[in-house]
């Protein structure tokens, strides 16, 4: 898989979430390499590393991911993941191959009509971007259309840089696996737990503010992984490394500590 590697210090891998790159940690890169070696990689189907014949599944990637820890004998390697990230690095610690984890907003804990509500409006979304994909870089540098465009994914996305919502938005938009994910994701069973006794410490974050992975369903995800703790970043949506970065590399170093 396409990777980055930046800073010094314990290993530190991030996995990021639908739609994404390595390129959505941007805002926290400097800050958390500064204290860890992080390794952030693009998934399979998305940034520069091309699909799998499995990548539309969750299950697809959760192998990719895996196999990629084995290759690059990473086994036991601290890990945080976001949105579909999250659900990928919370079954790495069910299955044990890692160290101290960190799940931030992650999906697989919806259920009933929260399942349709994730589907439709995360496949809206994505539709709209790939017809309005030419005018990204220009909707992305003004705060009225950065704000109408990631709602739902962001508490202040008016406060969002321009660079890191184009760069976002236009990655989402061409990512092939994009539809068969969002089907594969919300049709698919709900994330279950423990983790193995072979992993570190679990902890999993959530924005108070998400309006994509609702905060009801945070108990689901600390009933499923009882030995987690749960932190809340009360002025944050979907992705507390946008909303509340100061916060974010602080919880990360503290868990990874």
């Amino acid at each position: 898989m396409n990777h980055i590697q930046r800073g010094t210090g314990p290993k530190l891998l991030l996995i990021h979430g639908l739609g994404g790159s390595w390129q959505s940690w941007s805002t926290i890169l400097d800050a958390l390499s500064a204290h860890r070696t992080v390794i952030a990689v693009d998934l399979p189907g998305h940034g520069a590393t091309p699909a799998e014949a499995d990548s539309g599944t969750f299950v697809g990637l959760v192998g990719s991911v895996e196999r990629y820890i084995a290759d690059d004998s990473l086994t036991g390697i601290d890990i945080v993941g976001s949105s579909m990230g999250a659900r990928i690095v919370l079954e790495l610690a069910r299955r044990g191959c890692v160290g101290n984890v960190i799940a931030l907003d992650p999906g697989g804990f919806w259920r009933g009509w929260e399942r349709t509500f994730f589907k439709v409006t995360i496949g809206l979304s994505g539709k709209l971007l790939r017809a309005i994909r030419p005018l990204l870089p220009t909707l992305s540098r003004y705060a009225v259309t950065r704000t109408a465009l990631l709602a739902q994914l962001s508490a202040r996305p008016w406060a969002l840089d321009p660079h890191v919502v184009a760069t976002e938005l236009t990655g989402l938009s061409t990512t092939p696996t994009f539809d068969a994910l969002v089907d594969d994701l919300a049709r698919g069973p709900e994330q279950t737990g423990p983790a193995a006794s072979s992993t570190g410490r679990v902890v999993i974050g959530w924005g108070r503010q998400d309006r994509l992975c609702l905060p009801r369903q945070a108990t689901r995800a600390k009933a499923a992984f009882r030995s987690a703790d749960l932190h809340w970043f009360q002025s944050s949506g979907h992705f507390p490394a946008w909303d509340m970065p100061d916060e974010t590399v602080a919880v990360f170093l503290a868990t990874t500590q």
